[in-house]
């Protein structure tokens, strides 16, 4: 089966966090996501609090500057990695971007009710 690129600007990047959720630690490739810029969310969740150690994770957004990216890692994942992400990710929603690379992968923003990636 075909790997499915997910890029990570935040939690998924951790240690812990991708033991917590695939069993294993992932490499990944760094990369960015231009035209976005980044901010800090307060997430409620106490599952994701307890998995991530804390209870702000950055959020992305478009940015009115293009000079503007956000850095991150890509990571090549199995379906049943995405669904174990999926149900981490609880304060976002799964989207595809096209990244600095050129590759097209999904990542973890805003939902559509808060406007944004």
């Amino acid at each position: 089966m075909a790997d499915i690129l997910l890029f990570s600007y935040g939690t998924l990047r951790q240690a812990d966090v991708q033991m917590a959720l695939f069993g294993r630690r992932v490499e990944g490739t760094p990369d960015a996501l231009p035209g976005f810029a980044s901010r800090m969310i307060e997430i409620t969740d106490p599952d994701v609090i307890a998995k991530s150690g804390t209870r702000w994770h950055p959020m992305v957004q478009p940015s009115d500057d293009p000079a503007d990216a956000v850095e991150g890692l890509l990571f090549r994942l199995t379906a049943q990695d995405i669904a174990s992400a999926d149900a981490y990710e609880v304060d976002y929603v799964r989207r595809e971007v096209t990244l600095r690379s050129g590759l097209t992968a999904y990542i973890y923003g805003e939902r559509a009710e808060n406007h944004a990636a």
